[in-house]
Parts: C-alpha cells; structure tokens; sequence
C-alpha cells in the first residue's frame, strides 16, 4: 500500500551529502548526484539503503533509477511505505 509518507528533508539532505562528501550548499534540488557531483551507481544504492534504514521507510528497487536529485528522491519518499515496528 503506498501511502503519503511526511519527509524529514533535513535529514535527507544530511544523508546525501555526507554520502556524496559535499558541503550543504552544493546540494541543490535539482543538482544531478552522477553528472554534478560524481556519484556512482554504489553511491544511489548507499543512498537508496541509509535512507531506508534511518527513515524508517521500504523504496521498491524499481524507484532506484528514479534517485537522480533531491527532488527526485524527496517525491520517491513521499509515497514510501512505512516500515513496519
């Protein structure tokens, strides 16, 4: 069931950046983490997994291609299932 998940954006963005090792500043909506920022498929799927595991949320592996800015991932997260306690 998808539902409409609220997102932490500044824990997101925290995830990210320390991730791809950038300053907070650099990371823009729409900056692309492989043509901006150097980031390879290991990185998305780091990403993809600290994101899971510290938001408490399950992103299908079919949304990993969809992880290619902060936007993007912010709308993935919005309609993210809630892990189960």
């Amino acid at each position: 069931m998808t539902v409409n998940t609220p997102v932490d954006v500044t824990a997101v963005r925290a995830i990210i950046t320390d991730i791809l090792e950038l300053e907070d500043d650099e990371l823009t909506g729409t900056s692309l983490f492989v043509d901006d920022h150097g980031a390879d498929s290991l990185g998305a799927i780091e990403i993809l997994s600290r994101i899971e595991k510290e938001l408490g949320v399950v992103i299908p592996q079919d949304d990993l291609v969809r992880l290619t800015h902060l936007d993007a991932v912010l709308e993935v997260l919005a309609t993210a299932e809630r892990r189960q306690p």
